[in-house]
This record gives structure tokens, sequence and C-alpha cells, in this order.
């Protein structure tokens, strides 16, 4: 457990509605006999086609939350996606929902947003930032169009979702956001320039916001995952493909040896198993408010990130340990 889990209690630093969200919260989700369940808990989650958000909807209803799955295109409830989640839901008696959201389109954030408050009766109490989109080519080949579509899916998508649910939260003095980063917002790899980007951006704003919403209960959540075996990457590569069909020959023979290993990148296996995540995300949200840590990394192989992780807090700690942000910054370092 990390040392943010282990502190006593960092909202007692606060004063105010934080000290009544932690006593309100405080060992909320986790049965008397030890296991979890996380009935009376509403939980959004974004990007619930498959991967990391279909597992976290599946994995959380099952522990009793009610879940809201969102994903675009939802043709009515006609998608197939959809359909089978609700199938499982009906089979299972399951408390899971599926609204459209598109995190790309402002309108359909603001009605997804209210449609799952509305389901939820009222402020959720966890939203889970997971919809993104990867492609993989040197920068340089980079137009607009892609970039665009990568920064909008995988920051601002996150920051318009975030911002549509705080209102209701910050009324209601408590909550949880998680946002799913990469091992990728803290190093870089070569040909994967726009997706670590849009990955180390996701880790400065969402950790600034941690240290902005600690005084009014909510707490903050970055989870950093490795390689998995998920369809990003599958589907990113329809994208990527796209991408440097615009791409002039003269540009691509100069970046040839980058455009094969990319390709490799988007198409290797994984020896790991995704269910990791809405694992890691569950035992988060199973621990009393306050007491949740600012990121997690998950991955067999975590130390590089957390390497970083380390180093990048010790650093922090001395820009804002001391000083009119040092009540801010104890409330949240981990």
């Amino acid at each position: 457990m990390s040392a943010f889990a282990a502190a006593p209690n960092r909202r007692a630093l606060l004063a105010g509605a934080s000290a009544v969200a932690v006593a309100s919260l405080s060992g909320h989700g986790r049965a008397e006999d030890g296991v979890v369940d996380f009935s009376g808990r509403s939980v959004l989650i974004t990007g619930t086609s498959s991967g990391f958000g279909r597992l976290t909807a599946r994995t959380l209803a099952r522990m009793g939350a009610s879940v809201i799955a969102s994903m675009r295109n939802l043709d009515g409830g006609a998608r197939p996606e959809a359909r089978d989640l609700l199938t499982i839901a009906a089979n299972e008696d399951l408390d899971l929902h599926v609204v459209e959201i598109d995190v790309a389109d402002d309108a359909l954030v603001a009605a997804g947003v209210a449609e799952a408050e509305r389901l939820a009766g009222g402020a959720l109490d966890v939203v889970v930032n997971n919809a993104g989109v990867g492609v993989a080519g040197p920068v340089e080949l980079s137009d607009m169009d892609v970039t665009r579509l990568m920064f909008e899916t995988n920051l601002y998508g996150y920051l318009r979702v975030a911002n549509a649910a705080l209102p209701k939260m910050r009324e209601n003095g408590a909550g949880q956001i998680f946002n799913v980063s990469s091992q990728l917002g803290r190093f870089v790899i070569p040909s994967l320039g726009l997706y670590c980007a849009t990955k180390f951006g996701l880790e400065a704003l969402f950790e600034t916001m941690a240290y902005e919403l600690a005084p009014h209960g909510i707490d903050m959540t970055i989870i950093q995952p490795g390689g998995y075996p998920t369809r990003i990457w599958e589907n990113g590569r329809r994208y990527t493909d796209q991408w440097l069909a615009r791409v002039s020959d003269e540009k691509k023979a100069a970046y040839e040896p980058h455009i094969q290993m990319a390709t490799a990148l988007m198409t290797g296996g994984q020896p790991t198993n995704p269910i990791d995540v809405p694992n890691a995300i569950a035992e988060i949200m199973a621990l009393p408010a306050g007491k949740r840590p600012l990121r997690r990394v998950v991955h067999p192989r975590p130390d590089a990130a957390r390497g970083a992780n380390a180093a990048l807090a010790q650093v922090q700690a001395g820009v804002l340990g001391q000083g009119p942000y040092a009540s801010w910054h104890a409330a949240v370092a981990d």
C-alpha cells in the first residue's frame, strides 16, 4: 500500500465539508465479512464497448454497484456491444444501464452525464474516464486530423466528462474520479509521440485537479496500465492506416524503420490479463475517502513507472510542499 493510502486522514488537513465527506464515506464499499460490496454506489464508465471499460462495467456491477456504461454510436441501443452488456445484466440481475456518450462531443457528454445522474438519482459517486484511442507513427508525419483525434478523445474527452460530473459531486461534498492513463504518461517510446503527449497531458491535468478538488471531498486517481491485450491498438491500426495514407511517399520513406516498428507495436501480443485494471479500480474504490492513492501503476512489471512516479513526486513536493499550497499538497500527495 502506498504512503498515501497509509496516511491517517488527509481530509483532516482541511476544514469544513471535507471532514463531513470522510465521516460519511469512510469504510463504505466493504461488507462486514470482508467481501467488497458496492451496493448503493453509482459509477459512470466511458468507453465500455471493449477492453478495460467493458471489464470494469461487468466487474463493478457484479460487486453490487449501479453501473452506467457509456459508449458512442449507440444506434438507439441497437449497437451489438450495448445489447450484449444489457443481456449480461438481465441474465445476472445486475444494476447496469447503457447510455450514449461520445467524449469528443460537448453536447453528447452533457446529455449523457445528465442521464447518468438521473439514473443515479443525483450526484454520481464514481466516474471512470476510460474511452481512448491509440495511433502509432513518427510525429513529423502527423497532420492536424490525427492530432485532433488523439487529443479530443484521450485528453479533452476526459476533461469534458469530469467537468460535467463535478458540479453535483461538489454539491454533494464527495466523489471519486478515475482516469485511465498509461505508463506512457511518464516516459516515451518513439513512434508513439502523439499517444504519449495525450497521456502526459492527462497526468498533469488531473494531478492539478486533485489538489483543487481535495477541499471539496472529491478523490482523484490516475490508473497507469502497462501493455495489455485490449482493442485500443487493434482499432488504432485502422486510424493509423488512414493517417499514413495521407502522408507522401517521400516522408514515409524517411521514417521507414520507425513505421515498421510502429506496426509491430500495434500488433504484438501481451502476456497480461486486462482484468488487472478493474480489480485495481475496485480495490481503490473500497478504500475510505481521503485514503485513496493519487496514482496506481497496474502491470506485472511496474518498476519503471513507479520509479518515475516517485522521482516526480519528490520534485512536486519541493514545489508545493511549503507555502500557500502546502495544505492542498499534503491532502493529495502519495
